[in-house]
């Protein structure tokens, strides 16, 4: 069904941005369901995770998950990484059955996880540089961690 390729991909583009919308609407951005609510829960999901290296992120060294997070959110990964590793993430994102934001949200933590040494020893200004400017990483390594983070989050 080559014919179909084109409307089939825009209406799976659709469908996940649909389930962003929320983040680019100003009036949400203070609600349950705005992009500041999206980054509470990132936070809340690394330190559930990894208590330790959510303390020093966001108590010793100050990093707000604003700073980083925002952008991860927003855009979906697609700066962090190279197109072909964007897509991957985004197949991700589209085929889970929890939904695109709790894949993405997992995604963000493992990448906050993979990058924890770094972190640990890091102050506000390099771990600032390390997150916005992200380190190029196996993406199947990444999303296996960040699978791995939902089976930690059943038990």
């Amino acid at each position: 069904m080559a014919a179909a390729a084109e409307a089939d991909s825009f209406f799976c583009f659709v469908e996940l941005l649909s389930g962003f919308r929320d983040h680019f609407c100003k009036q949400l951005d203070n609600s349950n369901v705005g992009i500041r609510a999206t980054i509470t829960r990132l936070s809340q999901f690394l330190k559930e995770h990894d208590e330790e290296l959510w303390r020093h992120l966001e108590i010793t060294t100050k990093v707000n998950p604003q700073f980083y997070a925002f952008r991860w959110i927003t855009l979906l990964l697609t700066q962090e990484f190279n197109f072909a590793d964007s897509l991957h993430i985004w197949d991700t994102l589209l085929s889970d059955p929890e939904g695109p934001l709790e894949t993405l949200l997992r995604v963000c933590c493992a990448m906050l996880i993979l990058v924890r040494r770094r972190l640990l020893a890091g102050d506000f200004t390099s771990n600032l540089k390390l997150l916005q400017n992200y380190p190029p990483s196996n993406i199947s390594h990444l999303l296996y961690v960040a699978n791995k983070l939902r089976s930690q989050a059943a038990s």
